[in-house]
């Protein structure tokens, strides 16, 4: 048996300091007031089935037990809450009439043919959606009326995938489920256009959106989930989505997080897989002030396979966290992950992936890579790749780098007559666009690719 192997964090800033661990070390004591909210907005909402209340019960427990993690746990070191945690966010209205179809039409990708499903402050919008043919054994619905129509898949994985007994964020959503996405795939069905997600914010409440994935034996879909929002406001998007993954299941699965930057996103995606399962993800982060997106995954089943790819993009004083976590328990599973980071002005970007690999989980092969460029003598960021590795067969290896932009390259583009402000936006694209190449959706990896192109043309 191997000894567990941890590397400790690579902390840089762009003048090239160690920057100093910290942020408060505990949330004040004006959490308790939001708590509060929290607890009230929790006992009025409408009672569910009792399968689900009893859920929503254990949910607000441990939140309340829990309380707001703090600097001092460990996966929450680097990124301080005490921003979310001393405001006060009420339960977000649904508002959706304020939400027309020409506004969910910047979001699309000018795709009209996508299975669409747009929620406003957490709830369904039935007349902003279309999900047409999307042919038999496959349902996609809204989880309000899956759970009202008494869908048994609901109550045999909800709860069941993402768990709450440690995380404070994923406990308070559980305390409020009630309405997201639910999407069923029957053994061997084949989604043939992408599925679309829409989250779209108004207003100044928090909401949290509760997505559930049950891929059945064979069956194959690409899911796209957007967090947007139509104005600069500031509120408060606590997501979970949980993915269930049959034997020989094939899931691409795309999480842009594009929030005003006045606002606080939390989003946590985790997944099971079983047997010959292979999960494709990628996660886009440009918006909020303080934003975290977890992707965690355990390969359960025998020659699982998952690829998890990001890219994060910070400006101004915006704080953007990315927590992945890859559990290895069954043997011959391949996992590959590629996260880079484009950080500008006062912001701060974290990285932190775990790769944990069980004993039995014999012949694992996994690739852990975190990549960041600083483009600011005051931008920072905080990355710790970890291996914690238990068999005695595998091959695994990780590695993390921080730095600027190449002089040689810049010094190079200069000389043939391009000018310091488009060589540097060419090269930043240049960084960027090496991983979302990975992205196997060639309309998503064409828009991406200009909306990025965008924002440093912006910058020049």
């Amino acid at each position: 048996m191997k000894k567990a192997r941890e590397n400790p964090p690579l902390v840089h800033d762009g003048a090239a300091r160690i920057a100093e661990k910290g942020g408060a070390a505990s949330v004040s004591t004006r959490a308790a007031g939001s708590i509060e909210v929290y607890r009230e907005d929790f006992e009025r909402q409408p009672a569910g089935s009792d399968w689900l209340q009893a859920l929503r019960k254990q949910g607000m427990a441990r939140f309340q037990a829990l309380g707001f993690p703090t600097t001092k746990n460990e996966d929450w070191h680097f990124t301080s809450v005490a921003a979310i945690a001393e405001r006060t966010f009420p339960l977000a209205t649904r508002g959706s009439e304020s939400v027309e179809t020409a506004d969910i039409d910047r979001f699309n990708f000018g795709e009209k043919g996508w299975h669409t499903l747009v929620f406003v402050n957490g709830a369904f919008s039935q007349d902003l959606s279309s999900t047409a043919g999307l042919g038999s054994g496959i349902r996609v619905s809204s989880l309000a009326s899956a759970i009202k129509s008494g869908t048994a898949g609901i109550e045999r994985h909800a709860g069941k995938i993402a768990a709450f007994e440690q995380h404070t964020f994923t406990a308070l959503n559980t305390a409020f489920i009630r309405d997201g996405a639910f999407i069923e795939l029957a053994a061997d069905a084949i989604v043939e256009q992408p599925i679309h997600l829409v989250f779209v914010s108004e207003g100044e409440g928090a909401s949290h959106p509760r997505n559930l994935i049950v891929a059945g034996r064979h069956s194959r879909a690409t899911v796209i989930e957007s967090y947007v929002s139509l104005r600069d406001s500031c509120y408060f998007t606590n997501a979970v989505t949980e993915i269930s993954l049959g034997e020989g299941a094939h899931l691409d699965h795309y999480k842009l997080q594009r929030e005003s930057e006045s606002a606080f996103h939390v989003g946590t995606v985790q997944i099971r897989q079983a047997r010959d399962s292979q999960l494709h993800s990628f996660s886009f982060a440009v918006g909020g002030s303080l934003a975290r997106t977890n992707i965690y995954t355990s390969l359960d089943g025998d020659a699982a396979t998952c690829t998890l790819n990001g890219l994060y993009l910070t400006d101004g004083s915006q704080h953007i966290d990315n927590q992945t976590s890859i559990e290895h328990i069954a043997p011959n599973c391949p996992s590959h992950e590629l996260y880079k980071g484009v950080l500008d002005g006062r912001s701060h970007g974290v990285f932190n992936g775990k790769v944990y690999v069980h004993p039995e989980a014999q012949k694992t092969d996994g690739k852990q890579s975190n990549n960041n460029l600083l483009l600011s003598p005051t931008a920072r960021v905080d990355t710790k790749p970890q291996l914690e590795i238990f068999a005695d067969d595998v091959k695994c290896t990780h590695g993390a780098t921080v730095g600027r932009l190449d002089d040689l390259a810049m010094f190079y583009l200069n000389s043939r007559g391009i000018g310091p402000e488009t060589a540097r936006m060419l090269l930043t694209y240049a960084f960027a666009a090496d991983v979302i190449e990975t992205i196997e959706l060639e309309v998503l990896k064409r828009e991406l690719e200009k909306m990025v192109l965008a924002r440093f043309a912006d910058d020049v």
